[in-house]
Order: C-alpha cells, then structure tokens, then sequence
C-alpha cells in the first residue's frame, strides 16, 4: 500500500474557501485549481484537424436533405454516440437521418465492407458518418466511396501510420491535430462535431432561413456522460466537466427517458446519481444487448421520448443483462480453472516462473463476453490478459492491459515483428481487440507474453493500493463524505479517495450471501461506524486494517456514514 505524495506548494496555492480536507486530496492528485471549474465555458475549443472540411459536407447534406446514415459501435459509447450524432442531426433540420449499428458476429467491428453492403441494401446513404469508430475501416471506407457514398470518420481510437480516405476524419488522436485533450471518447468527439456545427450553421443564418429553432444541445450532455464514463477514459478536466454538465441533467430529470427507464429497472433514483451509477448499472445493461445481441435495442431505448417505449426497451436489455451476468460467471469459472492448472504446472516444472500475461481461449466461450472476462483476471493477476473466443475460422480476442504496458503500441509492435500473426487490431493503451488464425494461438500466447517481458525489462509489474492516508477521527464525517460526492465526478485519472485505517471489528455478518456488513470501532477511540465489504465472507479476526472509501447510506429517508471497504486484513 503506497500513500500519494501531497505537493505542498500546490496545497498553499488553495483559496481559503477550500476546506483543507479536499486541499490535501486535490495537492495529492497535482491539480491546479484553475482546474477544479466545471463550467461549461471552461470546455475546450474545437480545433479539430478537419473539422472545416466536415462542417462543410454537413451543411451541404442539411441543405438538400441528403440520406444521411449513422453507424456506431455495439458498445455504450458507440450507442451514445449513435443518439448525440442522430438526435442533433434531426434538431438541425435533417428529415433522413437513421442509424446502423453492426452486429459483431456478422460485420464485425466499425465500417467494414460487409456493414456498408447492408448499408447500401437497406439504407441507400449519400453520407456515412461513423461514431466512435472508422479510424482503422479502409476496406470499408473505399467500398463506400466507390459507391459514392460521402464518409465523415469520428472517433477517438488511436490511427494507424496511414488513414483511411474518408472525406474528413474527427480524431483528437491525429498526429497533427491540435485538440488539447486526447482523451475524449467516442461520444465526446462526436458532441464537438455537432456543438461546432451549430456555431457554423448559426453563424451563416441557417437556422432564421430554414426557419429552424437552434438546438440547445445541452440537451444531449446526459448521454454524452454516460458514454465518457462506460468507456473509462480519463478524466481530465474537459471529461470531467462534459461527465458533470450531464449527470446534474439526470438528476433534474432533463435527459433522454431512456436513462431514467434504465435507472427504474436498476433500483438507482435519479435525484443522487453519480458517476459510479452510470459504470455499474446503466453501461452494463447497454453493453449486454451488443455483447449477446444487437445493440440497436439499446440505442432505440435512449432516442424514444416516450417513457412508456423506454420502459419495454430497457426490459428487454435487463433480459440481455441476466442472461450475460450468467455467461460471464460460466466463463470466468472456466477461465480460473484453466489458470489455476497453469499455476499447478508452472509450479512443478519451474519454482521461479514469473507471469507476464495471460492467453486463453476456450471453443465455447462467447466472443461478446470475453472483453469482460479479460478485465476481471487482469485485476486478480495484475498482468495484461488476452481472452479468445472461436469466431467462424478465426479466434476473435479482447485485451485488458496494465498501466506500464500500452496494449495498442504493443500489438504494432507485434505485428512488425510478425507479420502473419494478426490478422486485424485496435484499441488503445488499455484495451484492445483482435483477430488471429484458430491455428496461431499457442504463437500468439508466446510472442505476446515475450513481448510484454522485453518491454518491462523482465521486471514483474507490481501494483500497490494508492490511498489518501490515514484519516483523524473528526475526518470520518458524513460532512466529508457528502463533500466528496459534491465536488464529483471521480474517475480513471481522477481516482476517488481511499483511505486506510486500523478499526476493531465488534458486529459482522453475510449480507445478501456474499457480502460483509459490519461495525468497526476506530483504534484508540470509542467511535463506531458502519462498514460494508463487497463479496468478503466472514473474517476469522477482528483486529484489522481497513482501506475505506467514505460513503452516504441512505435508508427510510435518513442519511448517514458508511465506509465501503475496499481491502481488509489482520492488523500485525
């Protein structure tokens, strides 16, 4: 367990009006307080390379009511994406705006030729725009332009050495683009390309001669938040203020019924939802109709405006989400099964075996659930893990990567040296999918493993718990815990507070049959307080040491303290 280093400079540097509680956790994270704003004016400009070019295709296909095609990604940030870009499109005066999403077991991932086949089947567009994907869709993209089918790429997914030739390409990832914030996702991006329009389109008096009341496209930062945070980029101030603006939106109830539908079905009221709510209980729901099936459900459940259409749309992705819940599980016992065997072998043939990443494929796993199922052996062994499922000839694969190992510069680098391992790629520093020959995993499994050695210089990458240190009695405060939420929203880059203590365990018990509810007296003071351990069973002690976070428990009406444990252990 490490404790994060307070800059003291930065900590004098605070207005008085800061209370020194939230000056030592601010001083510890390195920010300035030019930085702690989220207000709206404080968003960055959009100075996208492109962007020009774009505005004026999009204006052209306004003007003579072009067929204009959305097609997103089958995750939630491609489905917010899908809505931002439709929705906006029709408050700015489009009449043939609709959208496409690919299935990923029959087109697989972004503007492949097989989606734009269906695209011109189904769809006939004079103008493609893809969301939160394109950026590595050639094959696509010269399909649809040898159709004449105009193509507006946006994404936030990291190019490759040579693009592909869109008409215009939105990516704050560009080499030469000069968007400050490289870390917007996929609905983010595509918010700065309608925002920027309606700058342009006003600006040239569109709206008074089309007779068009300008869109307040506010009015769309709900599902921009909700996007940002089920793709867990990083919050920089920019995210932070885009996740903000949308979730005080929720919890006013202006934003799409949809979200509100979904927030019925999870048991989360809208009035005290934080980001945490959009991660755990919104963004699974979505996901689940792309993992298992097709995520248009999903993007029909946040466009409807009608509540009573939200509601059948987010019953049937709960269905989606109980039958994904029960995969995962199957695979995931699998998968420890198959890790554990390793682990009994690496052990009798080789006491000094160190792990440097996991591979693993099994034929019936699914490929929609393996992205999961990667995430969750990352977080127990630290190490970048590689999940396969079989997908017609090929395997299709999704990594979930460490800190010290950038997965996508990784797999450049594997397939330069291997030019016949990997069949397609992409992704980011976290996370990336891929595909390779059923016949090449046993080489995949070693070039990538040794790979990840080389890089990390043979060194096993250790991860320690970052906490805030330790808290004074007086500290342990429903004030502070509701002064935490109120300077919200927390996330990747932003990392809400833990703090770690030495309590006496005095009252435990299993509550919903798998998690530790508790009493915990402060060491050295008679102070009690409530505590939580999600999926902890009993402990055999009572003495410990408990990493916390601080949180409001709100039950009948009345609020108060409880510290939801993150890590507990013997005190020695």
């Amino acid at each position: 367990m490490l404790i994060r280093t307070i800059d003291q400079n930065l900590f004098d540097s605070y207005s008085d009006d800061i209370p020194i509680f939230l000056k030592k956790i601010y001083a510890a994270r390195g920010i300035n307080e030019s930085h702690l704003s989220l207000n709206l004016s404080r968003l960055l400009k959009p100075n996208f390379l492109q962007l020009d070019i774009a505005l004026v295709l999009l204006e052209q296909a306004l003007l003579n009511q072009k067929r204009i095609l959305i097609v997103g990604d089958f995750d939630c940030d491609g489905a917010t994406a899908s809505v931002v870009a439709v929705k906006s499109l029709r408050m700015m005066g489009a009449k043939y705006v609709d959208f496409l999403v690919p299935n990923r077991f029959e087109h697989g991932y972004g503007l492949s030729e097989e989606i734009v086949s269906l695209a011109i089947q189904e769809k006939q567009p004079d103008l493609i725009i893809t969301v939160d994907n394109g950026i590595s869709s050639f094959d696509g993209i010269k399909l649809a332009k040898l159709s004449g089918i105009m193509v507006i790429v946006t994404d936030h997914h990291l190019p490759n050495e040579n693009l592909p030739n869109a008409d215009a390409i939105i990516n704050p990832n560009l080499k030469d683009c000069e968007f400050l914030s490289k870390n917007l996702a996929g609905v983010g991006v595509c918010f700065y390309l309608f925002s920027a329009l309606k700058t342009y389109l006003s600006e040239s008096d569109y709206f008074i001669h089309q007779k068009i009341v300008p869109p307040d496209l506010r009015n769309v930062l709900d599902l921009v938040a909700l996007g940002t945070v089920a793709d867990v980029v990083k919050f920089d101030q920019n995210n932070r203020i885009l996740v903000d603006q949308g979730i005080k939106r929720i919890q006013q109830q202006k934003c799409s019924p949809g979200i509100l539908a979904l927030l019925e079905i999870s048991s989360r009221p809208s009035s005290t939802l934080c980001a945490s709510d959009l991660a755990f209980s919104i963004a699974p729901r979505l996901n689940a109709a792309g993992r298992l099936s097709d995520i248009a459900c999903g993007i029909r459940c946040l466009l409807t405006d009608d509540i009573n259409d939200a509601r059948r749309y987010a019953q049937e992705l709960e269905r989606f989400n109980q039958q994904r819940k029960q995969e995962q599980a199957r695979m995931q016992d699998q998968a420890q099964a198959i890790v554990d065997m390793q682990e009994l072998s690496f052990t009798q043939k080789d006491m000094g075996h160190d792990r440097f990443a996991i591979s693993l494929f099994e034929p019936s796993w699914h490929e929609g659930i393996v992205g999961i199922v990667a995430g969750k052996l990352k977080e127990s062994y630290h190490c970048p893990v590689a999940i396969f499922a079989q997908s017609g000839n090929y395997l299709k694969g999704s990594i979930r990567s460490i800190p010290s190992v950038h997965v996508k510069d990784l797999l450049d680098l594997v397939d330069r040296q291997n030019p016949d391992l990997i069949v397609k790629f992409g992704g980011h520093a976290m996370a990336a999918g891929l595909s390779i020959k059923s016949e090449n995993f046993s080489n995949f499994k070693q070039v990538f493993s040794d790979a990840i050695q080389i890089h990390l210089d043979n060194q096993i990458s250790k991860v320690n718990l970052l906490t805030d240190g330790e808290l004074e009695v007086f500290e342990l405060s429903l004030n502070n815990a509701q002064l935490l939420v109120d300077v919200g929203p927390w996330g990747q880059g932003f990392d809400e507070p833990i703090f770690y203590g030495k309590f006496e365990i005095i009252e435990q018990k299993v509550v919903g049959k798998k998690h530790l509810k508790c009493r915990l007296k402060f060491k050295g003071n008679t102070k009690v307080f409530d505590g939580i351990a999600f999926f902890q069973p009993l402990l055999e002690f009572v003495q410990v040491l408990a990493v916390y976070k601080l949180s409001i428990n709100s039950w009948r009406g009345s609020t108060s303290l409880q510290l939801i444990i993150v890590q507990i252990k013997a005190l020695k």
